[in-house]
């Protein structure tokens, strides 16, 4: 069963570590996960922790995942990734009970864990584990804008092209691609932690690696979002992006395909697309394909001639 509750928003004060650990602890039994409530209190105590101590507002938490694997997210406002301290000398268990020891309390607590950055901020994240582990436990792992450049990756296409996207309405465009950064964080993180039960995650992951950034980032959102303030339906976008990355679209849709199916039978937790998304992503990432095979532009239909539009191509 997908988790999709709401996330719980946390004030700047000492307060939120304990108001998070309460409200973790009681979903966790909610979902009948009693057996990982101990490591889970653990570990949302150190991530709440660092992002008072280390991130920037708005700090939120958040169970996501499935109620066989569960995941604690922690976000924040910063894109600065988080380093995992040497681990604790110690034996005694009682010594690593304290606030603000350090992320290795939460490689102990999890059975995977590590943090993705986005433009907007940084997520935090851990897959409770049953056990507190005797060793360092697990290997943090970083993704998203390793770097903090606003950019992923950064390497120019060997083959690149400019590509029209003619008529396109911000507010579908705008769907998506909250809904592909939704996506792409989640199929990233379930390749990382369970990559042997969604092997859908792994396919779909490495795909948004190489389509992440030319299709939500730089130029073409933030024209939306100007289109938006104008308080436009419609505007032109331009993009560049190699050709044999926009002939890989092709394969990208019909993975998008494929997680509908899972998503509706409950096997993902991203929802499955409305009718709507459907249309606009199929003409949206069609025209990749289609104008890197040597196709003319097409502009996106509309039922009227009444919308608001700017053109932003030369």
């Amino acid at each position: 069963m997908p988790l999709n509750r709401p996330a719980l928003s946390l004030g700047a004060g000492p307060r939120s570590v304990q108001d998070a650990r309460r409200w973790v602890v009681a979903t966790f039994v909610d979902i009948g996960r009693s057996d990982l409530v101990e490591c889970a209190e653990m570990a949302v105590s150190e991530l709440v922790t660092n992002a008072l101590l280390h991130g920037a507002p708005p700090i939120r938490v958040r169970v996501r995942g499935t109620r066989e694997h569960p995941r604690i997210e922690v976000g924040d406002g910063s894109t600065e990734a988080p380093a995992l301290p040497a681990p604790p000398t110690g034996d005694d268990l009682d010594d690593l009970l304290t606030f603000g020891r350090g992320l290795s309390i939460v490689a102990r607590a999890s059975d995977a864990w590590g943090a993705d950055i986005e433009d907007e901020g940084k997520t935090v994240w851990c897959a409770p584990a049953a056990e507190f582990a005797e060793d360092d436990g697990a290997e943090g792992i970083i993704t998203g804008l390793v770097g903090g450049n606003g950019q992923q990756g950064g390497d120019q296409p060997a083959d690149p092209m400019r590509f029209r996207l003619l008529n396109v309405p911000v507010r579908d465009y705008a769907s998506f691609y909250n809904h592909f950064r939704e996506l792409r964080r989640e199929v990233r993180l379930l390749a990382m932690a369970h990559e042997a039960d969604y092997p859908l995650a792994k396919d779909l992951a490495d795909v948004f690696a190489q389509l992440g950034r030319p299709l939500t980032l730089g130029a073409m959102r933030d024209e939306v979002g100007r289109a938006q303030e104008e308080g436009l339906t419609h505007t032109d976008l331009e993009v560049v992006m190699g050709r044999t990355e926009a002939r890989g679209v092709r394969r990208f849709v019909e993975l998008l395909d494929l997680t509908d199916a899972f998503a509706r039978e409950e096997k993902m937790l991203s929802l499955a697309r409305t009718p709507e998304q459907h249309t606009f992503q199929t003409w949206f990432l069609g025209e990749f394909v289609r104008q890197a095979d040597g196709g003319e532009p097409t502009a996106f239909p509309t039922s009227t001639g009444s919308e608001q539009r700017r053109s932003s191509v030369s």
